[in-house]
C-alpha cells in the first residue's frame, strides 16, 4: 500500500474513469475541446499500458452521448443519474487489487468532485487529471480542485501520470507512449488556483 500512499499508480492496480464528456456540454464547458484532447491522450496511453477504463454518461437521453473525439469506442458507456460515478463503475471498481483511480471529465464541482470523495471514502488513491477536468466556471473548477486536494486526492496531469505508470524509459511501451507526452498539451487557459491562491498551503 506504500505506492498508494505516495500517489504512485501502477498499471496492474489502476483504472481510468472518464466522466460525462458528452455532446450537450460541448459549448458550455470551458476549454471543452482541449479537455477532451488531453483525456483522449490519457486513454490512449492507458490502453497501451493495459490500464482498464470506462466512460459514464449523465442522463444520455437528455445530455447526449460521449463525444466521438474522445476515442472511447469499444469501452463500456454506462448511463447514470447520480453525480458520483462510483455506482455505475462498481464492476470495474470491484476488481481485485485495485488501489488507484485516474479521474478526468466534467463537471469539476459536481460529478468529478463527488466521484473523488466517494472513491476516497472507499480507501482508494484518487488521481485527478487537472488538465482533463473542467467546468462552466473557473471559480467552481478551482474550488472543486481545492476541495479534492484537501480531501486527499492527488492533482496531476496526463503527462505526469503516464510517466508514473511507465516508471522507466526502458519500458517496452515507452516509444509508443512518447508521442503522447512529447507534444505539448493544448493550452486551455485554465488555472489551478487563481488570484485567491485556493490551492496554496500544505
Amino acid at each position: 500500500m506504500a505506492a498508494a500512499r505516495l500517489g504512485w499508480p501502477r498499471p496492474g492496480s489502476s483504472v481510468l474513469l472518464l466522466c460525462d464528456l458528452q455532446e450537450r456540454f460541448r459549448h458550455s464547458i470551458a476549454a471543452f475541446p482541449q479537455i477532451v484532447a488531453v483525456a483522449a491522450r490519457l486513454l490512449q496511453g492507458c490502453r497501451l499500458l493495459g490500464v482498464p477504463a470506462l466512460v459514464t454518461e449523465q442522463r444520455p437521453a437528455v445530455l447526449g452521448r460521449t463525444v466521438p473525439e474522445l476515442g472511447a469506442q469499444g469501452l463500456p458507456h454506462l448511463p447514470k443519474t447520480a453525480f458520483s460515478m462510483a455506482g455505475a463503475a462498481a464492476p470495474l471498481l470491484g476488481q481485485p487489487g485495485l488501489q488507484h483511480v485516474l479521474l478526468c471529465g466534467i463537471e469539476a464541482q459536481a460529478c468529478v468532485l463527488q466521484t473523488a470523495l466517494d472513491l476516497l471514502e472507499r480507501g482508494l488513491a484518487v488521481h485527478v487529471v487537472a488538465d482533463a477536468v473542467s467546468s462552466r466556471s473557473q471559480v467552481e473548477r478551482a474550488l472543486a480542485l481545492a476541495h479534492m486536494r484537501q480531501a486527499g486526492a492527488y492533482l496531476s496531469t496526463c503527462e505526469s501520470l503516464l510517466l508514473l505508470l511507465l516508471r522507466d524509459a526502458a519500458h517496452p511501451k515507452f516509444r509508443q507512449i512518447l508521442p503522447l507526452i512529447k507534444e505539448p498539451p493544448p493550452d486551455t487557459g485554465l488555472i489551478l488556483g487563481g488570484p485567491l491562491g485556493v490551492l496554496g498551503g500544505p
